[in-house]
This record gives C-alpha cells, sequence and structure tokens, in this order.
C-alpha cells in the first residue's frame, strides 16, 4: 500500500455524507484535503480534518460551471503544490419516470451527475500527471444493460451509468501516464441526507454509516496506481478481500444481521455472487 501522507487529495461533494466521510479518513492518514460544494459557509469540515490529522479547505464550486471548476482546482494545488488524488463524490439524485421528471430535474442532474464529473477530470488531469501514484475515484455502479435498473429512474440511471463509463474510459485513457480510474458503489444504502430525501421506506429501513465507503475509498486510493486501474468496486468486497471482519461497526441500526440490510438497487450480478462467496467463506 502507499501511504497517503502529504498527498493532495480532491473532493467533490465533500462538506458532509460520504464525500465528508472519505475527507476524515484521507486526513486522518496524513492527507491534505480540499473539499468543494455549491456552498461551503458554515461547514466544520476543514476543523474536522484538521482534528483528523490533515490539513484542509473549502471552496465554494458548481462543478457545472467551468470557470469556478478552473479555480478550485488552481487554487487547490497552489495551497498544496499539486493534486494526487481526485474523488468525484458529488451527484444529486431524482427518483422519477420520463414523464414526470421536469426538464430542470434531469439538466441539474446531468449537469453534475455526468458533465460536471467530466470537466472535474479534464481540469486536474495536468496536475495529477504530475503526481507519482495518481488516482481518480469515482462514486458510481457498473453500468448494465438490464431493463431493471431503468424502468422506474430511467433518467437517474443515465447519468450514474455515465459516470461508469467515464471511469472505465479514463483508466484506458490514462494508464500510460500511471492515472488510475476507478469506481466504487456501496452494497447496501448508505445513511445520508440524500437517502433521507428519496422517499423510499425500503431503502431507508437498514443502511450503513458512510464510513464503510470512506474505508474502502481509502484502501483503493492506497494501492499502487500502475497495477490497481478499471475496477468497479463494491465496498463490502474491497473490505472483506482486504481482510475486514467487523462489519457490525457500520450498521446504522446495530445488530442488524446482514440479510436485512438495505441493499442497494444498483449491483451487479457478478458482484452479488463475488460478496455471497466471501460471506459464505467467512462463516465456515
Amino acid at each position: 500500500m502507499v501511504s497517503l501522507l502529504g498527498k493532495t487529495v480532491f473532493i467533490t461533494g465533500g462538506t458532509k455524507g460520504i464525500g465528508r466521510a472519505i475527507a476524515l479518513k484521507c486526513a486522518a492518514n496524513g492527507a491534505q484535503v480540499a473539499v468543494v460544494a455549491r456552498n461551503v459557509e458554515g461547514s466544520p469540515v476543514v476543523s474536522e480534518i484538521q482534528a483528523a490529522g490533515g490539513q484542509g479547505i473549502a471552496l465554494s464550486c458548481d462543478i457545472q460551471n467551468e470557470e469556478q471548476v478552473k479555480a478550485a482546482i488552481i487554487q487547490t494545488a497552489g495551497a498544496f503544490g499539486g493534486i494526487d488524488i481526485l474523488v468525484n463524490n458529488a451527484a444529486t439524485l431524482v427518483l422519477k419516470t420520463t414523464e414526470d421528471i421536469s426538464m430542470t430535474e434531469y439538466d441539474t442532474m446531468a449537469g453534475i451527475n455526468t458533465r460536471g464529473t467530466f470537466l472535474v477530470v479534464k481540469h486536474a488531469l495536468p496536475y495529477l500527471k504530475q503526481s507519482a501514484n495518481a488516482h481518480i475515484l469515482t462514486l458510481c455502479p457498473k453500468p448494465q444493460l438490464d431493463e431493471r435498473w431503468f424502468v422506474s429512474n430511467l433518467a437517474y440511471t443515465m447519468s450514474k451509468f455515465s459516470m461508469g463509463m467515464l471511469a472505465f474510459g479514463l483508466s484506458a485513457e490514462q494508464r500510460m501516464y500511471g492515472i488510475a480510474s476507478n469506481a466504487l458503489w456501496p452494497f447496501t444504502t448508505i445513511d445520508t441526507d440524500g437517502l433521507a430525501e428519496c422517499n423510499n421506506a425500503q431503502f431507508q429501513a437498514r443502511p450503513r454509516k458512510p464510513a464503510i465507503l470512506a474505508d474502502a475509498a481509502f484502501w483503493i486510493l492506497s494501492q499502487d496506481s500502475t497495477a490497481f486501474t478499471g475496477n468497479f468496486c463494491i465496498d463490502e468486497i474491497v473490505l472483506r478481500e482486504a481482510g475486514v471482519c467487523d462489519f457490525e461497526q457500520y450498521n446504522s441500526v446495530p445488530g442488524t444481521p446482514l440479510l436485512e440490510l438495505s441493499q442497494d438497487h444498483m449491483i451487479a450480478p457478478e458482484q452479488l455472487n463475488r460478496l455471497i462467496d466471501l460471506r459464505r467463506q467467512a462463516s465456515n
């Protein structure tokens, strides 16, 4: 594993939820962390980063706005001497059918999830190319041509699968520069503001804490960027393969059995089968 000590991490949507958890995990391991969000005013995340043991800055940035993105990246590189890691966490969630979604909602979701992610990557690449162990990590599922992912939330699925195509394509495009690109997605729903707003009782019932994604992200970002790239990772699979045994620590509802956790709705069949095998091995 490669140390994050002195590395600079740029995280979109980093003031709360999953982004914040990843920021604090990286900071606790010696990283310099820049978090960006549309509005960082009043956020305690910088003081939390410092308390965790790292250095941090928080920048207001709408990732749909190219000039704001360029300014945030330049400011980060100027403050910390470069950028080693990019975490594409920012996203917006609108779970509606084609008839029900407004074009304003569609444009916002496509503008943040798809275009915004691409835009941040585009302007971060010149700095990542200068890093000795550069990583891009995108929070998105593995694209799948399966009707069940499209039937209820077509626009959202399109935007998240586009992020997955970007993550995979970047691995091929940037491999020659030693830049890793991987995707990470949770096996269960995660207890965040977005989950609270989705109005789905099944998803909200027994989620896990953002810490499980932060721990999985840290493992990925600590790998050799020339050897670990092009992967669609699932948080629990990453951690089980890394030797983690205690998953109760991640439950938002203490004592929840594994089979009663609220499962995310975008898990590929081969990912599910791999997790079943790992759980079976752990129980033997």
